[in-house]
């Protein structure tokens, strides 16, 4: 019988903890280049749903009103070259001015030069990781925007029900 110091047990103990919580990206789906402007829809849902999936959550669908509102934040940032959620216009108005009414969460990145090491990002932030695989959420639009520079400005919008985040 193989026996183990306490340190070892510990340390195994450990290892299996922390690779339970690790980021997991999976394979992703081949694509024709590591441009974001490559990209079609189909790509970016299935990459996203890919790592939901690989981390235990639910696939989303693709909404064209949550696309426009990442789309307006990208572009806001990328225009100011500024990270933030607000830059003088709130989530709830991008998304309203969108069309859209139910409940949102967003991420939001920059300088990361394709969509797996954006969302590679998202998992290693505790609120972003939340958001983007949370099942409260049911749907989702992603974009980017390039400052004159080149710089890239991710923003990913998840959307769905507030009876989904109202406490029984």
């Amino acid at each position: 019988m193989t026996r183990y110091t306490r340190r070892a047990a510990l340390v195994l103990a450990s290892a299996s903890l922390l690779s339970a919580c690790a980021s997991t990206i999976p394979p992703l789906p081949a694509k024709v280049s590591d441009r974001p402007e490559d990209l079609t829809r189909d790509q970016i849902v299935a990459t996203v749903n890919a790592v939901r999936r690989a981390n235990g959550a639910g696939n989303w669908r693709y909404n064209p009103q949550l696309e426009a509102a990442a789309r307006s934040q990208a572009r806001l940032m990328a225009s100011k070259d500024t990270l933030s959620h607000d830059l003088g216009v709130t989530l709830r108005q991008r998304v309203s001015e969108a069309g859209y009414v139910l409940a949102v969460g967003e991420n939001v990145a920059k300088g990361y030069k394709t969509l797996p090491t954006a969302i590679e990002g998202w998992l290693a932030s505790q609120g972003h990781r939340n958001t983007l695989l949370s099942n409260r959420f049911t749907e989702f639009g992603l974009a980017f925007a390039r400052t004159n520079s080149g710089k890239l400005y991710w923003a990913l919008i998840a959307g769905g029900p507030y009876e989904a985040w109202v406490q029984a």
